[in-house]
């Protein structure tokens, strides 16, 4: 009973995240938008650039499809951030997460993704320290947040590296 309560609280505090609900598993998975500038090995030094501009914008308003500093939903501060990186992602949170190679919850290093299902697909950067950026949901702001967090370990749907050419 606890747990469906923190799973429903869950949906509710991140039922802004502009990412549609995931289709059925019989039913494949549209291609992504765009296809990501991925790279053929791993840049620490782009991880840590993509955390510290995540951080520098903790504070902006939440603003459905956004992906602008006026406003952002959760894909669309990644999306945003990277693409100042000279880095195409995709849009969406489910995109995302499709294009890029995953990573362990213990391997995450500053500027890997993190991938939460709150029930729908929700995504935020890794910064450090069990800590990510994101921006939550509708009236609320982006903010920094513990991956242990009852609410966020729930959903927790695993980590996915930009890398670099």
């Amino acid at each position: 009973m606890r747990t469906a309560a923190l799973v429903l609280l869950a949906g509710f505090l991140v039922a802004g995240c502009a990412t549609p609900a995931p289709r059925p598993a019989a039913e494949p998975e549209a291609a992504p938008a765009a296809a990501p500038t991925l790279l053929s090995s791993p840049s620490s030094e782009v991880g840590a650039r993509a955390a510290a501009i995540a951080t520098r914008l903790i504070g902006s308003p939440y603003h459905y499809g956004g992906a602008t500093p006026s406003g952002f939903d959760c894909s669309g501060l990644v999306y945003y951030i990277y693409q100042k990186l000279g880095i195409t992602l995709p849009r969406t949170a489910a995109a995302q997460r499709q294009a890029l190679p995953r990573v362990s919850a213990e391997a995450l290093r500053p500027g890997d993704l993190v991938f939460f299902y709150t029930p729908e697909d929700h995504v935020g950067i890794y910064v450090g320290d069990g800590e990510f950026v994101h921006a939550p949901a509708s009236g609320r702001l982006v903010e920094r947040t513990r991956l242990d967090s009852p609410f966020f370990i729930l959903g927790y749907a695993g980590g996915a590296r930009v890398t670099t050419p």
